[in-house]
């Protein structure tokens, strides 16, 4: 028994032994730690033994980088470097392997991450499906076509599904083109369905809006994205053409008349040779006509005429070469030609009797030519010897056709219409938008506040005027005058202002070239007449005969003397005044008494100083009278006790009316 036993795990010394292979994953352990079978020796304690031709003992490798990342290998040979053998399973391992259920050991797997998301705008950004198509429109109104063929182009936005229809400008077609039909989803039908791409393909007719389009070609790039999205696209078709475009293609029909002149002759014996002359056309006499200069051509070759306008720089006109171009021109046509139709047919020899030759062009006379009269004023050095040689005219003379212009016409005002001043309205003539007359600045910040005030008596044969008194004020900066007539009680006549700021025109001056009133005119005993008035000058101020003395030269002599003798009577004593104060009127006398009491009782007061001054800031007119509100506005603003008893009753003596002072005789009680 033992020995089978042994028989079965080895072998005999005469047979070779066998080894049944192992099947686990350490083979490369196994056959380090058994010896090498080929030697016969039955695998028993002691008679095996280890290989020494072997050298290697290493574990293979299982682990490698590639590109930077870690790849695991399985291993091919183990310790001693034996080549493994490949594992194989068994039927039993593969069942059990079959019935195992990963689910339950390691869980629910792990969902992928899903791929970034891309929107529509962003995925199909600048890609179009371009389309090819036509339409048919029906042409009613025109006997040369029925119907006409319009190609347009088709675009489809894939990132919004949006269409539009483009056609192509056509040069001198007459016809509005460019953008038919706007970018917008274009609907399919009455449900409320739009167009899609999946929609659009070749050789298929497609509504929009009412027109049918046939759709006959693609672009490579449409092509290949309905290929890619599986469509089967149809083949592509010839474009329609447009039956009337194609005619105007075709080269029209020439008619020309034979003629029985030898042209060739001529041609060779005159080739290259040209006449030229310089001529007008004087259009002057019509409605917005004008003088303009031509060239006349006068080909000897074949007798034709061609007329070239002369342009010049900035006429305003467009640079059109030829007025008329290169043709033979009739001069005398036959009885009956005058019907002919010469916008359809060329004029032949049969219709015309006498044409234009190269002897009706002479210097100096007047030429016709299709309605239009030239006249020729010179012509170039060819063409005198020409004619010299030819008809024996030697002198051809050069005509002076300029014309001199007229002297500028002087620009006059229209009579005035008695509105406002003469400089004022003049200015509606001198711009579109009138502006007001210059002023002289310097003389207005020389003259500024300076005023001659003078005192004149009204001129008229009523009664109740005589007694009347009027303040003149002649202001220097501006030349103007205003009248003012001091209010006198029980007289009957309300004063005030009777004529405000203004310019006065002298009576004898004419209403284009007005005289105004100047200082000069005004003296003792001068009489101006203001709208009618005549008024006559008695007293000036001081301030007057002052200004007179410094600017001598604006005055006569006669003028400054009456003022310098009236103010030398005026300072001197009149002891018939003093005869007459038992005469003076009681008010006045209640007022003076009064002035008197003030003035002493104010003596010492501080408001006494230029009280004057600050009064006549507020009577612009000088006429010695402000309003109850500036009045006592001054008095605030200068100290002057308005409530004393006596002031108050001074005010009250002065007061003219209801909102009146007459602040001269209230400044009288503050001076000396």
């Amino acid at each position: 028994m033992e020995r089978r036993e042994a028989g079965e795990r080895g072998s005999s010394p005469g047979q070779q032994g066998r080894t049944k292979p192992f099947q686990g994953g350490g083979g490369g352990v196994a056959d380090a730690m058994m010896s090498n079978p080929e030697h016969g020796l039955p695998f028993l304690p002691g008679t095996s033994f280890t290989d020494s031709t072997k050298t290697a003992f290493h574990r293979s490798q299982t682990l490698n980088y590639r590109h930077g990342y870690a790849m695991a290998r399985r291993p091919t040979v183990g310790i001693g470097g034996n080549r493994l053998q490949v594992n194989r399973l068994s039927q039993a391992e593969l069942d059990e392997l079959a019935s195992k259920a990963p689910l339950l050991t390691y869980g629910e797997p792990k969902p992928a991450a899903p791929p970034d998301f891309i929107p529509a705008h962003v995925a199909f950004d600048k890609k179009v499906l371009r389309f090819d198509a036509y339409f048919q429109e029906d042409v009613i109104m025109s006997t040369e076509e029925h119907y006409r063929i319009r190609q347009v182009n088709i675009y489809y936005f894939l990132e919004d599904d949006s269409m539009s229809v483009m056609e192509p400008v056509v040069e001198n077609s007459g016809i509005l083109q460019g953008k038919l039909i706007k970018r917008q989803r274009l609907p399919k039908n009455d449900r409320g369905d739009h167009y899609h791409w999946k929609d659009l393909n070749r050789g298929i007719n497609i509504t929009i809006y009412g027109k049918t389009f046939r759709i006959v070609e693609c672009d490579r790039f449409t092509q290949e994205f309905l290929e890619s999205q599986g469509i089967e696209l149809n083949p592509p078709e010839k474009m329609a053409l447009d039956p009337y475009t194609e005619l105007r293609k075709q080269p029209l029909h020439q008619y020309v008349t034979p003629s029985d002149f030898d042209q060739l002759k001529q041609f060779l014996t005159f080739d290259k040779q040209v006449l030229r002359f310089y001529a007008i056309w004087d259009d002057t006499d019509s409605m917005f006509g004008e003088c303009r200069n031509y060239i006349i051509h006068y080909y000897l070759m074949d007798d034709t005429v061609e007329i070239r306008e002369v342009h010049e720089r900035n006429n305003g006109r467009d640079p059109f070469p030829l007025l008329m171009n290169r043709q033979r021109m009739p001069k005398v046509l036959v009885a009956n030609a005058e019907n002919f139709p010469q916008c359809v047919l060329e004029i032949s020899d049969q219709e015309v009797s006498e044409w234009y030759t190269a002897k009706d062009f002479i210097v100096g006379k007047p030429l016709t030519i299709l309605g239009r009269t030239f006249f020729i004023y010179d012509c170039d050095p060819f063409t005198r010897q020409y004619y010299k040689e030819k008809f024996g005219i030697s002198d051809l003379p050069r005509i002076d056709v300029g014309k001199k212009e007229p002297p500028p016409i002087k620009q006059e005002l229209p009579p005035y219409n008695g509105f406002g001043p003469v400089e004022d309205s003049a200015q509606n003539c001198f711009a579109l938008v009138p502006k007001a007359p210059k002023k002289d600045i310097i003389k207005m910040l020389m003259n500024d506040n300076k005023v001659l005030r003078y005192l004149a008596t009204l001129e008229s044969p009523i009664p109740e005027d005589k007694g009347r008194r009027f303040v003149f004020s002649y202001f220097l900066a501006t030349d103007m005058i205003s009248i003012f007539e001091p209010p006198v009680r029980n007289s009957g006549i309300i004063g005030g202002k009777f004529l405000g700021r203004t310019k006065v025109v002298k009576p004898h001056s004419s209403v284009e070239n007005p005289i105004y009133y100047g200082p000069s005119d005004f003296f003792i005993g001068a009489v101006i007449e203001v709208f009618g008035h005549r008024f006559i000058i008695r007293d000036t101020d001081d301030y007057v005969l002052k200004y007179m003395e410094s600017n001598a030269a604006q005055y006569s002599p006669e003028a400054l003397l009456s003022i310098q003798n009236h103010i030398r009577k005026r300072e001197a004593p009149a002891p018939e005044l003093e005869n007459k104060k038992t005469e003076v009127d009681p008010g006045v006398q209640e007022l003076e008494t009064l002035i008197d009491t003030i003035q002493k009782q104010l003596k010492d007061h501080p408001c006494r100083d230029n009280v004057l001054e600050a009064f006549q800031v507020y009577d612009k007119e000088a006429s010695g009278y402000v309003d109850k509100e500036d009045f006592f506005k001054t008095c605030n603003s200068l100290n002057v006790p308005v409530d004393d008893s006596l002031i108050k009753e001074l005010i009250r003596m002065c007061t003219h009316g209801e909102d009146k002072i007459n602040y001269y005789n209230f400044v009288r009680a503050f001076s000396d």
